[in-house]
């Protein structure tokens, strides 16, 4: 029997989960993942995933014992799911000689103002960013981008921590509140206004392109539509395929196209986020894994595993992408708390009734009663999410018209 590949799938929080990157990597690879158990939030993972699989242990390691750790077991490929190990995983492909994204496209995929920078200089757009580290540097920062803008952490996904300032006074107390522990650097960056109109009524302004690269051919795999987002930048849900008209589909695409060729992507996968504005679509970001829910939607709308065309491309494979086919539309809606929730969860009503509507087969709560609600969680602050299939984008209007009527939320 011929001998499989061996993968390296750097794991740490926000990844695709280990039982999924099994499955997705069935006759293709074999998979050993690799482990830190001193980074936040991953204690105990060296046993829950070696009951199931192999593990390489990097715990407690100098960056020049990992790499040798991983080059004895001779990897054809490494590929990591989670935001927060993309340079890290960079560092041990080149050690390894593996494609993946280079330590200096990691750096501008991890850095907000240096993607901005990057993007500026290739002449794909030009939206005003600078860095701040201490609220001092605010009313210049503020000066230099204007207002309304957004402030935002440098590096980091989901939404966390990101607000819409319209005053310099609000600038400075949101700024002083968010660089209070004083080892994170912030971004002051121009506001992006959307058409609230270009993907249709009750669809959000923005929307992401999946894409999967290796050896420099770029395959995109599909637009994902999104549900408008709550205050501040929260994301409250998305669905596929996205309900984009031609032309605007097409310069969806080719927007991002133009940003991959800039910070100059050949192998990975990406996840590209981008606002619809009056004056046509803008890049938010450009992230060098995954985004999250889109493989799951992918698999049930049309069959395709976008999990394992991303493990192929680690391979140094090239991309299989067959022309999808959509036979409803799939929908993931998050429940989402206002930003002035307050307080403590009391409870979640009406889960009951949503979970007995035809278009939905999941509904699941991700929050007990006594959490703590802030809007400054982001997108991770959900308290909940349905799944569901509608027959067309008039349906899952409907739908989501009915879902919203009927959750309601409790406050202690």
């Amino acid at each position: 029997m011929r001998k499989l590949p061996l993968l390296a799938v750097v794991f740490d929080r926000g990844s695709a989960g280990y039982m999924e990157v099994l499955a997705s990597a069935r006759k293709l690879c074999s998979v050993v993942f690799v482990c830190d158990e001193d980074l936040p939030g991953s204690a105990g993972v060296v046993r829950r995933l070696g009951e199931v699989a192999r593990v390489l242990d990097v715990t407690g390691l100098t960056p020049d014992r990992r790499r040798a750790a991983l080059r004895e077991l001779r990897p054809d490929g490494i590929t990591t799911f989670s935001e927060y190990r993309l340079a890290a995983t960079a560092e041990l492909a080149r050690a390894c000689g593996l494609p993946f994204h280079t330590p200096e496209v990691v750096a501008a995929l991890v850095d907000k103002e240096r993607q901005r920078a990057r993007l500026r200089e290739a002449g794909v757009q030009s939206t005003r960013c600078v860095a701040v580290r201490t609220v001092a540097e605010v009313a210049a920062a503020l000066d230099e981008v204007g207002l309304p803008a957004v402030l935002k952490p440098r590096s980091g996904a989901g939404s966390v921590d990101t607000c819409r300032v319209d005053g310099a006074e609000q600038a400075l107390a949101v700024a002083a509140d968010f660089l209070a522990g004083g080892d994170a650097d912030f971004v002051v960056e121009e506001l992006l206004a959307g058409d609230p109109d270009a993907a249709g009524p009750g669809f959000g302004d923005y929307v992401s392109v999946e894409s999967v690269s290796s050896a420099g051919t770029v395959r995109h795999v599909c637009v994902t539509g999104k549900l408008p987002l709550a205050e501040p930048f929260r994301e409250t849900g998305m669905f596929q395929p996205a309900a984009l008209p031609e032309p605007l589909a097409g310069q969806v695409l080719e927007l991002t196209d133009a940003a991959l060729r800039a910070l100059g992507i050949t192998d990975g996968v990406t996840h590209v986020e981008i606002k619809l504005t009056p004056d046509g679509p803008r890049l938010i970001e450009v992230n060098g894994r995954m985004g999250g829910y889109v493989g799951a939607l992918l698999r049930r709308s049309t069959g395709f595993d976008l999990l394992r065309a991303a493990l192929r491309a680690a391979l140094g494979l090239p991309p299989e992408i067959p022309e999808l086919t959509f036979g409803g539309v799939e929908f993931v809606y998050f429940v989402t708390p206002p930003a002035d929730a307050g307080a403590t969860l009391a409870g979640v009503r009406g889960l009951d009734e949503v979970a007995g509507m035809k278009e939905v087969w999941q509904v699941k709560a991700d929050a007990a009663a006594g959490r703590a609600l802030h809007w400054r969680a982001g997108t991770e602050g959900h308290l909940g999410t349905v799944h569901g299939t509608a027959a067309d984008h008039d349906r899952l209007r409907t739908v989501l018209g009915a879902i919203d009527t009927a959750i309601r939320l409790d406050y202690a």
